[in-house]
């Protein structure tokens, strides 16, 4: 089992896209990094834990929202990151804070039956 961190945002058909990379893996922890209105409207079978953003922010401060908001919740030295929804600030914001947490990753999309890594 790993971590999964996953942006959950906007992009047509990307919550989707989420939701089966989720059911696809009994995931340790998942982590879904998301505006009010998703916190608001997104739901799953499986635990996750919400880390909310303002996403118009610029990137450096969306960077040390969610390091702040992941710090000392991660056991693991990687994590499976899944960028399929949201744009490039959140993206980038996303990669620096896991980074910055010192954490090695792994990216992963949901496959035709299994998460498959990239």
């Amino acid at each position: 089992m790993a971590t999964l961190i996953a942006c959950l945002s906007t992009g047509k058909g990307t919550w989707g896209h989420v939701s089966r990379l989720i059911a696809q893996e009994d995931w340790e922890r998942i982590f879904l990094v998301m505006n009010g209105f998703g916190k608001e409207k997104y739901t799953n079978d499986k635990p996750f834990e919400a880390v909310v953003i303002d996403n118009n922010k610029p990137a450096d401060e969306l960077a040390r929202d969610i390091k702040s908001s992941l710090e000392g919740r991660i056991n693991d030295t990687e994590v499976a990151l899944n960028l399929v929804s949201g744009g490039g600030n959140e993206h980038m914001a996303l990669l620096s804070a896991v980074l910055r947490l010192g954490l090695g990753v792994r990216l992963v999309v949901a496959g035709e039956e299994r998460m498959e890594e990239l």
